[in-house]
């Protein structure tokens, strides 16, 4: 999803968006892996607490496992202390957690191969698990009770966090964990992307997505959803974008404004995203501040239209786009199927069956989309060119997050302790 689609750039820092609102300048030096690390795939098991790593192309074939919550009882004993924390934790695991405990949202390596930096919705944190030892580096608890998405800067020096009950993004030093700044968002903050080489950050709000206040007409109660932009280097606001203003002008009312997963094209001209009960995306070009297409995918005749069924409000929830710009790929969360979709048409390709996909990436060959089925604990690979499935491999308990990273070769698992 970055401006610069260089493979080797996306593995080592495991980007997200990089687009600019000035003119698009031209696509950085390609940074070569250093020869001691191997390229790999984090997925993140959100309800069992680890992140499994993975190959980055091929088989998928599992390498090793780390326990993103070695603090475990830590926690919980300060949490069953705290009737506040204890209420939210409580929350969480009634309402997105969809009656588990979160222990991993998101992860990114650093760029080193030394750690991974992990968000933990469930003990509103973030922390650095030492990938040699399993021990952690750092924690850092966000403000308010719930921490989701995350983002890593291009050169991986930065991590952007959504501390969503708090309606604030913080931006921490990998290294350190030491708050580097920090900006207020809509309701509920979401997905996080990094553009403009770094210097800018785009941060989505969701709304409230747990209650059963679902119909339509009462989408008011969803909260202020909007796009926030905000100048990386101070965190000073740049601009927000009401996509409620841009989808009635396009003759879209009956869709919600709540941007839900996003990428953006190679040259950062348009972005690319999912709104919540819609089954399909939206194409925003971002120049010219306007939608430009809407694209309705097709449904599975056996998922209920009854809107309180569908979680935290998704219906398709996990968008990524090819290393060359030409092709989406989808993950059709509700309606248990993947595809591909050719972006000059927006034409979908073979609907792959899938359970529960809860998220769309690229491999680290960019040959294939790779998404999490989060129903049936597996990591499937589907081809770019022929919208067919090559790979799959079982991971952990509901995965969700799926990142490209490295870790040390020959690496297979921290040490016993």
């Amino acid at each position: 999803m970055a401006l610069s689609r260089s493979l080797r750039l996306r593995a080592v820092c495991g980007l997200a968006a990089a687009l600019t609102l000035a003119p698009l300048t031209a696509a950085p030096t390609a940074v070569a892996a250093p020869a001691d690390l191997r390229e790999v795939m984090f997925v993140g098991n959100n309800w069992d607490g680890t992140a499994d790593v993975i190959r980055s192309g091929g088989d998928l074939a599992r390498i090793g496992r780390i326990d993103v919550v070695p603090d475990r009882d830590q926690r919980l004993t300060e949490i069953y202390l705290n009737p506040v924390k204890l209420a939210y934790f409580l929350g969480v695991r009634l309402g997105p957690g969809e009656g588990h405990d979160q222990f991993v949202d998101d992860m990114y390596s650093t760029p080193d191969g030394t750690a991974v930096v992990v968000s933990r919705p469930s003990f509103a944190d973030v922390v650095s698990v030492d990938i040699a030892t399993g021990r952690i580096n750092w924690r850092f608890p966000v403000a308010g009770y719930r921490a989701d998405h995350m983002a890593l800067s291009p050169d991986g020096t930065r991590v952007a966090v959504s501390a969503s009950t708090a309606n604030t993004v913080h931006v921490l030093d990998v290294r350190t964990g030491r708050q580097l700044g920090s900006f207020a968002t809509g309701d509920k903050p979401h997905e996080n992307l990094f553009t403009d080489g770094g210097h800018q950050l785009w941060n989505m709000s969701i709304g409230e997505v747990t209650t059963a206040l679902d119909a339509p007409w009462l989408d008011w109660t969803k909260g202020d959803r909007h796009i926030t932009v905000v100048d990386a280097d101070t965190y000073a606001p740049i601009r927000t974008v009401d996509m409620r203003e841009r989808l009635d002008a396009f003759g879209r009312s009956d869709l919600s404004d709540a941007v839900r997963p996003a990428a953006f094209s190679p040259d950062g001209r348009q972005l690319y995203f999912q709104v919540s009960f819609f089954n399909g995306l939206v194409e925003y070009d971002v120049a010219a501040d306007r939608i430009t297409r809407v694209k309705t995918l097709p449904k599975n005749p056996a998922t209920s239209e009854d809107r309180t069924t569908w979680v935290n409000d998704s219906r398709h929830h996990g968008l990524s786009t090819s290393p060359d710009g030409s092709k989406l790929c989808v993950a059709g969360t509700m309606d248990d199927y993947a595809t591909v979709v050719d972006r000059a048409t927006l034409t979908e390709g073979p609907l792959v069956p899938a359970q529960k996909p809860y998220w769309a990436t690229v491999s680290g060959d960019g040959k294939s989309c790779v998404i999490s089925e989060s129903g049936a604990d597996r990591v499937t690979a589907i081809d770019f060119a022929t919208g067919q499935p090559t790979a799959s491999v079982a991971v952990g308990d509901h995965p969700q997050r799926v990142r490209l990273g490295h870790v040390p070769a020959g690496w297979t698992g921290p040490a016993a302790r």
